[in-house]
Order: structure tokens, then sequence, then C-alpha cells
């Protein structure tokens, strides 16, 4: 399958003019990367989707998971997709080099995934859920764990995945109900079920290593007893391998995104399911909101890459398809120009263009921040983490939201082809449709963001944020061509200083019911102000690079 799903020049643009990745290597944990090093990786990124991810777009769609005695197969590719991975080093590449990983910034990692999910969303996702699993025995697990999970999980012999939800609690954390029994051997005996796990169970690998959340007897009630477990489907055991007591009992058949498997898991059927605690009891969640917020910021970003696959195959279709005239056009026997002279095809293309880059500005940015935050020192890293947990909710959620819309666009170019299968924009429709739902609906994603982060820290991360767009803004003014988007932006930072202040009063007296009830409209408000910051940001950028010739 031929054809542009991702424009390297933007990529390069945002990586190193808009948000200077090559700056990251003054961090001690990155002085031992550089700037050939961060474009060697973008430009393998980018081989490896043209010629093993791309190739398998359509037929993974065409032929999803089978659920057949018990195993769930999936396209044979993936086993060599994951091999590759592992011996590439992107599934370690942000771990430690004591673990055997590349110690890269998680601002590279997201870029090659942004680069993979254009090219095959569904393939792309499995080994970057290893990556975050493996991430968390990494911070937070025991040497003993890390040695008898880390190796396996980074060579893409074994996959990880995150397994929170179940059937009666939903996104509803509180009411989680898998119960994990002490025992004096070392382990605790787990019992409950999961839904809705990426890549639960398949055959493309030797072991699924699930990080699961789950209740002890006796802890706090709420989500102040949750502890978090390692939980494999095989367990580690005299040099090989145990059953451990993990059943699938079935794969969901979704309306996209069908080349990766989405389980429904049963632990602990015959009581012999041993699970390993990771960390302290009781802080589980706390420990899983780390995967969590990287994987919300994740979520985003392969909508973004979606979006940016659906771009280029509405412009290239715009190039080629000719029908019409010009509207000043009088000989109605004057030759067909392609639909791309159209007003309407212009805007509809412009408006899909505007979501992917601004999106994956802010995301890059996001990245940049957890790099900061996690490695980073003194008031910057401080900062960073603060902005880092407001943006999060809107990083997730601009991309997931606007991408739909920004797919609608292209299918909308197509006309009637674009509602059929034979053109690759239906497929790009339904698959980016889960990611208002991944990691958290959109609902949450806005009470998050206003009922908590908003108001965290006596506004502090409010400041921070009011503080960069005044920053922007004031830079903007100096240039003449900048400066009237600069106002624009300015209006935009008051409007949402003045509904900040309204419905934060509103929660002042205790009616935090209707505070919280347009919770998702003031996200909306917030992720275009956002994104309007960083197309400002960009601009000045693309100014100064003119400049420099």
């Amino acid at each position: 399958m031929a054809g542009k799903f991702y424009s390297e020049r933007n990529l390069g643009f945002l990586l190193h003019e808009v948000h200077e990745a090559e700056t990251l290597t003054s961090i001690d944990r990155f002085s031992d990367q550089s700037r050939e090093v961060f474009d060697l990786i973008i430009d393998t990124a980018g081989r490896v989707a043209r010629e093993m991810l791309h190739p398998l777009f359509r037929e993974m769609d065409q032929k999803p998971p089978r659920f057949e005695d018990g195993t769930i197969r999936v396209h044979p590719a993936i086993r060599k997709f994951l091999k590759e991975s592992g011996e590439g080093g992107w599934i370690a590449a942000s771990a430690s080099y004591d673990h055997g990983g590349g110690q890269m910034p998680v601002m590279l990692r997201a870029a090659a995934a942004f680069i993979w999910g254009a090219g095959n969303f569904s393939a792309g996702a499995y080994p970057f859920l290893t990556s975050g699993a493996a991430d968390l025995i990494e911070t937070f697990g025991s040497d003993e764990l890390k040695h008898a999970y880390l190796p396996s999980m980074f060579s893409g012999a074994w996959q990880g995945t995150m397994a929170l939800t179940e059937p009666q609690a939903g996104s509803s954390l509180t009411d989680l109900a898998t119960v994990a029994e002490p025992t004096d051997q070392g382990y605790y005996l787990m019992k409950g079920q999961k839904i809705f796990i990426s890549a639960g169970d398949h055959d493309a690998v030797d072991n699924v290593v699930h990080l699961l959340l789950a209740k002890i007897p006796g802890g706090p009630p709420g989500v102040k007893g949750i502890s978090l477990f390692v939980v494999p489907k095989k367990r580690p055991e005299a040099g090989g391998l145990a059953a451990n007591d993990v059943t699938t009992a079935g794969v969901f058949h979704k309306m996209g995104y069908r080349g990766c498997p989405i389980t429904h898991l049963v632990f602990g059927d015959a009581g012999d399911c041993r699970g390993y605690l990771v960390g302290q009891p009781h802080k589980g969640l706390s420990y899983m909101f780390q995967m969590m917020n990287e994987a919300r910021i994740g979520v985003g970003m392969q909508a973004a890459s979606i979006a940016s696959a659906a771009y280029f195959a509405a412009l290239e279709y715009a190039r080629e398809r000719p029908q019409g005239r010009p509207i000043t056009a009088k000989d109605p026997t004057s030759p067909q120009v392609p639909i791309l002279r159209h007003a309407d095809i212009r805007r509809l293309l412009l408006f899909q263009r505007s979501v992917v880059e601004g999106s994956l500005s802010l995301l890059l940015f996001c990245c940049r921040l957890q790099d900061l935050a996690r490695h980073g020192q003194g008031d910057e890293q401080k900062e960073s983490a603060l902005l880092l947990d407001l943006l999060t909710p809107i990083a997730k959620t601009f991309p997931s939201e606007m991408g739909i819309q920004s797919v609608s666009a292209g299918l909308q170019i197509l006309g009637g082809y674009g509602y059929t299968e034979e053109f690759p924009l239906e497929q790009h429709y339904r698959d980016i449709r889960i990611h208002p739902i991944h990691e958290g609906t959109t609902g949450i994603q806005g009470m998050d963001l206003l009922g908590r982060k908003v108001v965290m820290e006596n506004g502090r991360a409010m400041a921070v944020f009011m503080t960069r767009l005044a920053q922007e803004i004031q830079k903007a003014a100096k240039d003449p061509e900048l400066a009237p988007y600069g106002t624009r932006l300015d209006d935009a930072r008051k409007l949402l200083e003045s509904v900040t202040g309204a419905l934060v009063k509103k929660a002042m007296t205790g009616d935090v019911e209707v505070f919280l009830a347009d919770a998702s409209l003031y996200l909306e408000l917030f992720g275009l102000v956002t994104i309007a910051w960083q197309w400002l940001v960009q601009g000045r950028a693309a100014k100064a690079g003119l400049a420099a010739g």
C-alpha cells in the first residue's frame, strides 16, 4: 500500500525548531544523546513503518484476531514485528542503561510512536503497551521483579498490559472487585475479572505480563485500598514457565482498531493465580497513574497519528481526482480540474492539517515536560511537573475529539468513495473513534481538568500556564505579522481566565454538581486556547527559521 502518511519535515520542525529536543541532552540522563542520534531514530522509525507496518494496514483490519481453542491468534507478522521492536531497542528506548535500555527522551520515543501509529495504528500499539508496563516495574518494582520480567519484555518475547477495567466497575475504580489474598510464600492469590485489556492475550509472544489493580482484604475502603501487582499469564518457575491460572474468556469484536485484540480475562478460577506486589500495599493507584498519565498522552499521540494518515490520504485523492471546473469557467466542455482547486476542498484540508499539526505540537511539548519532570532539576523540574499535570487531559482529549472531526473532513473530501472500503478513510474513521474512550472518557478528562488540575496547589499550575501564554503573546507583539494573532490569543486567554474564575467561585459556594456539570465544555474551551498557543509558538519558530535562511 503506497502513499505518504506523515510529514517528515513537520515532525523535524516541531522536534528541533519549535521544541528544541537537542537541549534535553544537557540533562545528565540524556547526555550521551545528540541531534544526530535523534534524527537517526526518526529515520529508522520511518523505515520500519514503511516496510513492516503500513503494508499490513488494511490486511490486519480485514483479518482481525481470532479466538480459537482458548487462544487468541493475531496476524503472523506481529511476532516478527515485536522481535524487531525488541532487537532494535524500541521497547526499552526510554529505560535506564542499568536494565538494558537506551535512556532516550520520552519525546523521541513518542515521535517514533506517532510515525508507527500513522503507518498502522493497530500494529504500533503492541510494543508501546509493553513499554508502559515495563516502565512501572522498573520504577516501582523490586529487584526480583525487574530481573524476572524486564529482559523478556524488553526483548519483545513477552507482552505487557495495563489491567484496570472490570465488568461491574468501568471507570469507577472505587468499585474494583478483584481480590489479592496474601500468602506466606511471597506472592498473593488473585481472583477476579478484567475486560477491555488491549493485547491481553495473543500468540505472537511467549507470555503476557499484566500490571493489575486489586484490593487486599482488610485494606482501606475505596481507591485508597487499591494495590498494584504483576500477574503473568505464565509465571517464571525453575528456569521455565508454568501456567498461572489466567484464562481468556473471549475477545471483543470492535468497530475499529481491529488488528490488536481487546480481551476479557479471568484470574484465579482454579485458585492458583499468583500475583506479585509492586511497591507498597494500597499505593497501587498512585503507581498506576504514572502509566495512565503517560498512556493518556499516548492516546492523544495515536489519535494525531491516525488523523495524519487520513489527511495525507485525502490530500492525495484531492490532487488526483478530477471533477468540475473553476467557478469562473464559462466553457462547459473545458477539461475538469483536480478537486484540490476547489475552495471548499482546500478549506477541509487546511482544517485537517491544523488539527494534526496543532495536536502534534502540544503532544511533543507534553513529552518534553515529561522528560524534564522526571529527570530535570530545581524550579524547571517542578514547573514542568505542574504544567504537565494540567495539560495531560487536554493532550489526551483535543487530538481524540478533534481528530474524529479531522478524519471526517477527509472522508467528506472523498465524497461517496470515502464511505467505501476501497479507500482508507473509512478505516481511519473507525480506528480513531476509540480514542475519546481509551484511558478515561472525555467527561472524565473534563472533570479531572476542572475539578482537580485547575485548582491543585491553590491554582499554581493554572498560574504557570497563564504565564506561559502571556510570555508568548508578548513575544508575538514584537512581530507585525504575528501580533494580530497574539492579540486574539490574549482575548481567548482572558475569556478562559474569566470562565475559570466564575466556575471556581461556584465550587466555593458548595455547589459542586453545577461546578462540574459543564466540565467537558470547559475542557473544549481550554483545548482550543492551548492549541492556539501552540500555533503561535510554531509561527514564531517558522519566522525565525525564515529569517535565518
